[in-house]
């Protein structure tokens, strides 16, 4: 799912709030929801370690994986697939050709 705010948007509405406003009014004011900026705000703790959960890093090395995952499985089914599919005319094994 594609995000719609850039890291530079995110990193500067996280700082706004850490330098002490208010996290409804900064919400505001950047025009996103307050829970929007809530989730930013754990997500940066837990990429800061203050807070255990899967840091961003993590989460894009695992999506990487799967997503590696299931290309090598969809090319493990055509290959089975056409294992099978070649293996029907298979030549008799001391060469009669009846």
């Amino acid at each position: 799912m594609p995000r719609p705010y850039p890291p530079e948007f995110r990193a500067r509405a996280i700082a706004l709030v850490r330098a002490g406003k208010q996290v409804k009014q900064t919400a505001y004011e950047l025009g996103i929801s307050a829970g929007c900026l809530h989730q930013w705000l754990k997500q940066d703790l837990i990429d800061r370690g203050e807070m255990p959960g899967k840091s961003t890093a993590e989460s894009a090395d695992l999506r990487a994986a799967r997503k590696k995952i299931r290309e090598l499985e969809t090319e493990l089914a055509i290959i089975r697939q056409a294992a099978k599919f070649l293996g029907q005319d298979k030549p008799h094994p001391k060469g009669f050709t009846r």
